[in-house]
């Protein structure tokens, strides 16, 4: 049997962009998954994470093990393709501009859904849960790790898994796979629900849109740190059904859960997409009206221009 040569080999590892952008994909996966997988090997045979509200200690450890990973796999993969390691969606003009609007409108997008919730009766606050120097300590701690959720958790499905799969297949083809394993990755959570797992789908489309139009992570990160934060720690409510330990109000879901989003919490309310749509929507808007988003910030992270094709 005649083997290939070495010509045909390379074609099929490599195109006239580098590695091609599935192999590329298969690499940064495996990357990622030679610390992690023993890792999450080891919490489940010691049972480590909690049946209950999960605790800020364990949880700030696990975000910041996760954002190390992600780190580590990007750093690899610039390396081999010789670009910058901020160049996979960390760049851009005025990150921390960015991050602050995107905190803004993630923290005003969550009120608006509570306060929607509220005057339907669908969700009841019962009082403070913390008093005193606890709740400035608790709303820190929190906040840190909600801010490594967000780096993490669109590191890994829009930063440079989205880049690289967009040079393949184009920009939004790649963003509707991405966001449909994101919401994959939810299911597992006990007390989530169908409505749930659909708004996770339509965040992770939302934050796409984020990306392609500022041209950086910075914005998403933003949204989805405040999103997550207003519900896990200042309203004290279910976030895709977990509770975390030292949230600031206690509350509870009334009436019919696909209003009220039941153990999932507001995410999984029928109310949760069109105001989460609408958040960043009116970011855009207001940014473009301010003279901050221009066709020049654009940057290849956001359009993966410079590689269109997989087969290239």
């Amino acid at each position: 049997m005649m083997l290939p040569s070495r010509a045909t080999i390379r074609w099929i590892f490599v195109g006239s962009n580098g590695i091609r952008a599935g192999w590329s994909v298969c690499l940064f996966i495996l990357v990622l998954a030679v610390p992690s997988v023993p890792l999450r090997l080891l919490v489940v045979h010691y049972h480590l994470m909690p049946k209950g509200e999960i605790p800020p200690g364990l949880f700030l450890a696990a975000e910041t093990s996760q954002v190390a990973m992600v780190f580590l796999a990007t750093a690899v993969m610039a390396r081999i393709e010789k670009r910058r390691f901020w160049y996979y969606g960390l760049g851009g003009k005025r990150p921390s501009l960015n991050f602050l609007i995107g905190w803004a409108g993630g923290l005003a997008s969550m009120s608006l859904l509570i306060c929607v919730l509220l005057a339907g009766g669908n969700l009841v606050f019962d009082g403070l849960a913390l008093h005193g120097w606890s709740i400035a300590g608790y709303g820190l701690f929190w906040l840190l790790g909600f801010t490594l959720v967000g780096v993490s958790e669109e590191w890994i499905f829009r930063g440079y898994v989205q880049y690289t799969l967009a040079r393949g297949m184009g920009f939004w083809p790649a963003a509707l796979v991405l966001s449909l394993l994101f919401a994959a990755g939810h299911i597992h959570n006990k007390g989530e629900n169908a409505i749930g797992i659909a708004q996770v789908l339509a965040a992770g489309l939302v934050f796409c849109l984020l990306l392609r139009t500022t041209g950086s992570l910075w914005m998403a990160i933003g949204f989805h740190t405040a999103w997550d934060w207003a519900q896990s720690y200042l309203y004290g409510v279910p976030d895709s059904a977990l509770m975390m330990r030292g949230h600031l109000l206690i509350t509870h879901a009334a009436g019919d859960p696909r209003f009220s989003g039941g153990t999932a919490g507001p995410e999984g309310s029928l109310f949760a997409t069109p105001l989460l749509l609408l958040g960043p929507l009116v970011l855009i808007s207001l940014c473009r009206r301010a003279g901050l988003l221009t066709a020049a910030e654009i940057s290849p992270a956001a359009t993966a221009s410079e590689a269109p094709s997989l087969a290239a």
